[in-house]
């Protein structure tokens, strides 16, 4: 209710921005779901061809609600930051994480765990708000999303900002004014990047 009262628009614009960059047919792609909640993100996954999802998130009462949904091949506790992914080294061929790259709740520390995880070539997709109250974690995520650049882990395919992200909950959250905070999506593209197949 909250976020169709907010138009929260993150899970839709994440979604469209992961499967216009993913080069192959979706279905067979295994992607993992981070921060999954109670599954917004993997409906618009699901309605763009992606069908292998797997999803953790901390709370179990959003993993019951995720469950529901029955888009999910698998759903685990796990909360980032102060525990690893519960799964193997380049396991997947995309990694999201949306709604929670902010204040308070994923830290940008914990990036490398998802390039961990993803296969070499694989896709990531993350979000954050560009709102006032968010705009120190922002620069912080931004920082360790270039760090990790200039180091060669992964190469950025999108970085898009969004003026109408959600409803602004008090006036001094709002962009210029408008009743609206804004937000970005990244794609990145873990290296090595496998070359084009001949032909």
């Amino acid at each position: 209710q909250d976020v169709a009262a907010l138009e929260y628009r993150a899970p839709q614009l994440a979604a469209a921005s992961l499967a216009f960059a993913f080069p192959a047919p979706p279905a067979g792609a295994r992607l993992l779901d981070v921060a999954c909640g109670t599954g917004l993100v993997a409906r618009e996954l699901h309605r763009r061809g992606f069908r292998c999802l797997d999803g953790v998130d901390g709370s179990a009462g959003m993993l019951e609600r995720a469950r529901s949904t029955g888009l999910y091949r698998q759903l685990r506790p796990c909360v980032l930051g102060r525990e690893p992914l519960p799964a193997p080294a380049e396991h997947y061929d995309a990694v999201t994480v949306v709604g929670a790259l902010g204040e308070g709740q994923v830290p940008s520390a914990a990036v490398p765990e998802l390039l961990r995880v993803t296969k070499p070539g694989g896709f990531l997709c993350l979000t954050t708000r560009s709102n006032p109250s968010n705009l120190r974690y922002k620069a912080e995520l931004e920082a360790a999303l270039e760090g990790l650049e200039r180091q060669g882990a992964w190469r950025k395919v999108l970085a898009q900002e969004v003026e109408r992200w959600e409803r602004a909950t008090s006036e001094e959250e709002s962009t210029q004014g408008t009743g609206y905070i804004s937000g970005v999506v990244y794609i990145y593209r873990k290296c090595p990047v496998p070359p084009l197949e001949e032909g």
